[in-house]
């Protein structure tokens, strides 16, 4: 799994901020403060998005999964966006002018007009579950469950939902806002309940 580069950047690229400051308004401090948002994005735009918000240095995230497509003289294996038609970036909120000005980019994910922030931890843990190279599917999201947290092998320390497929176990993590869970292959042995 690869994902877009991570880069800081300096306020002075936002045009929201410079404007802000010759007219004398100062922006409250939630705006200058970085959290990760989901982007939505146009049908089939994820790598593009990624690519250009890797260019304007904003830090982006993209999970992509490898699948091999076959056709009737050929098989090709294939990178392909986890959650299909979302990439998660970090910004402050003054910088977000800059993000929605990007080709390809629909909105981002809101809740009650305002961009809805993703839990750091929820990020942190698509991240190290991907980079474990354990077998990854896709899982309908949940929202109720056992929750376990890993205690050995190579997802140690995660936490998600434990559920079993045809005799194995999978740890199914989810990105609550855009409602989307991806499930790694673990041992029940490696699970234990978190109280």
């Amino acid at each position: 799994m690869e994902s877009a580069e991570m880069h800081s950047y300096s306020e002075s690229n936002s045009a929201v901020t410079n404007g802000a400051r010759a007219a004398g308004f100062e922006l409250p401090p939630e705006y200058r403060v970085l959290h990760w948002y989901a982007v939505y994005t146009c049908p089939r735009h994820e790598k593009s998005v990624a690519l250009q918000m890797e260019r304007q240095q904003v830090p982006s995230f993209l999970p992509l999964y490898k699948s091999v497509r076959r056709w009737k003289d050929r098989q090709k294996q294939l990178e392909l966006p986890l959650f299909p038609g979302y990439v998660f970036v970090q910004m402050a909120l003054k910088d977000r002018l800059q993000v929605l000005q990007t080709s390809g980019v629909v909105q981002l994910v809101s809740v009650n007009g305002k961009p809805a922030i993703l839990p750091d931890s929820e990020i942190d843990d698509l991240r190290n579950g991907l980079t474990a190279n354990v077998s990854t599917q896709f899982h309908p999201y949940l929202s109720v469950g056992r929750h376990v947290r890993v205690h050995s092998g190579p997802l140690a320390g995660l936490e998600g939902i434990l559920v079993r497929r045809k005799d194995k176990f999978r740890l199914v993590l989810s990105i609550h806002l855009i409602k989307r869970s991806v499930a790694l292959e673990v041992s029940e042995t490696d699970v234990e309940p978190v109280l």
